[in-house]
């Protein structure tokens, strides 16, 4: 499952939305899209610059955020004036990808039809290493992405078993479309794990 931003326009208003669906089958729904009443088309508006930076890096398969010019602070998601100091001037840095799981929802109830194959999945809200504590102790880059395999694919449901919150995960991307990429996370194999990462009580 992979985050899928719709940026588009009606008359002369501009939005995003956001929707979750494996990168594969994302290719496929946009080209039957009135069929499965899944009108998703991907068009970036040139006014979206903040958002075509960030995507152009990962199309490329590195993960850029904006470093303030005025108080060196990283910021995410991507926006046209530091959170902290609001100052405009910025430059893109690359990050490394790994971190701890934050928080995450658990999705067993899929809003649209084309997606209730994918159920159960995970959207992991991440705590980066960069930059955590800071500007304050409780403060960190907060990074959103689908629980996934290595290869990108949406997480079979005994790897989302093992993921909780604490679980140490590394960035991965996958390939949507040309020109198209998207950051998610898969488990750090190769990093000390909890014991027992805390997860949701089901019943």
């Amino acid at each position: 499952v992979a985050q899928t931003f719709d940026l588009g326009r009606v008359g002369d208003t501009y939005y995003i939305t956001m929707e979750f669906v494996d990168g594969a089958d994302l290719y496929k729904i946009l080209r039957r899209g009135s069929e499965q009443d899944l009108d998703m088309p991907l068009d970036a508006s040139d006014l979206d610059v903040e958002n075509l930076a960030y995507f152009k890096h990962c199309a490329a398969h590195d993960f850029h955020l904006q470093r303030c010019g005025a108080c060196g602070l990283l910021r995410y998601p991507p926006t046209t004036a530091c959170p902290w100091c609001a100052s405009p001037k910025s430059a893109w840095a690359p990050v490394e990808g790994s971190g701890a799981v934050h928080s995450y929802p658990e999705v067993h109830h899929a809003i649209q039809p084309a997606f209730k194959s994918h159920t159960p999945y995970l959207i992991l809200l991440v705590d980066l290493d960069t930059q955590k504590g800071q500007p304050s102790e409780h403060e960190a880059l907060r990074v959103v992405g689908n629980l996934v395999t290595p290869d990108g694919r949406l997480a079979p449901p005994e790897m989302v078993r093992r993921v909780g919150i604490g679980t140490r995960v590394r960035m991965v991307f996958t390939d949507v479309t040309a020109g198209l990429a998207l950051p998610q996370w898969t488990i750090d194999e190769g990093a000390t794990q909890p014991t027992k990462p805390w997860r949701y009580p089901h019943e």
